[in-house]
């Protein structure tokens, strides 16, 4: 065991012996952002019209082209779930997943990501999945994947209901903040760890391991892979 201090008491940290595999989810491992998909599950699954779906991300859509940031748009996002059942929602998204899972003409995941990641868990790589999601997209797609941890936005919960409110959305700087930490107090070795990201959101989770691969063809992490030497998986997807 090492130690450091924090606020004047010696604490002890794990051996770093362990090697992960972090995953972006949403167009990295599964091929749809599962929040709007599980939303629009969600309502039609509660009786609500299709013009429901469309009038809750109309403000979603509006605050992007007005230039707000990812986390912005996240926590507009969970705002629209105020006063939901959290175990409703979560009863939801496990229906969601299967049908996603079962029913899409091409699949649920995105081929060479899934097989990537399943070639690093038979190495006795944990799989850690990083997304800017939410439990009930998450939950069953952790479980289906052999996921070991989610590191995931977290909505504040009340009373069994959600307040519309979040911890902290998992994007961008906080995805990196959370492997960083994995690897102080979740005892990964990041050095020999793995990560795997497609947007430009990722690039602070990819830079805090030592073995980043880039899923895809987005132009700002292809640039800065180009720069730091780093791996690249072209999908099916990115092909067409």
């Amino acid at each position: 065991m090492t130690s450091t201090v924090f606020g004047g008491a010696r604490t002890a940290l794990p051996t770093t012996s362990r090697v992960g595999v972090f995953s972006d989810v949403d167009e990295t491992l599964i091929r749809v952002k599962s929040m709007f998909r599980f939303l629009e599950f969600y309502l039609e699954r509660r009786g609500e019209p299709a013009a429901t779906y469309q009038r809750l991300i109309a403000g979603l859509r509006s605050s992007a082209q007005r230039g707000a940031s990812r986390s912005e748009i996240n926590r507009g996002y969970y705002r629209l779930l105020g006063g939901e059942d959290a175990r409703r929602l979560s009863e939801a998204g496990h229906a969601w997943f299967i049908a996603e899972r079962d029913e899409s003409p091409d699949g649920l995941y995105v081929p060479e990501v899934a097989d990537a990641l399943a070639g690093h868990r038979r190495r006795g790589h944990e799989l850690v999945l990083v997304s800017g999601s939410f439990f009930a997209c998450l939950d069953p797609i952790a479980s289906d994947a052999g996921a070991g941890r989610v590191l995931a936005t977290r909505p504040v919960i009340r009373r069994g209901e959600l307040t519309g409110e979040v911890l902290a959305p998992m994007i961008g700087p906080a995805k990196g903040r959370a492997v960083r930490l994995s690897g102080l107090l979740g005892g990964f070795d990041l050095a020999r760890s793995s990560a795997y990201g497609d947007h430009s959101s990722d690039l602070e989770m990819l830079q805090q391991v030592g073995r980043p691969v880039v899923v895809g063809d987005h132009p700002e992490l292809l640039a800065h892979a180009r720069r730091a030497g780093w791996s690249r998986l072209t999908t099916g997807a990115a092909r067409r």
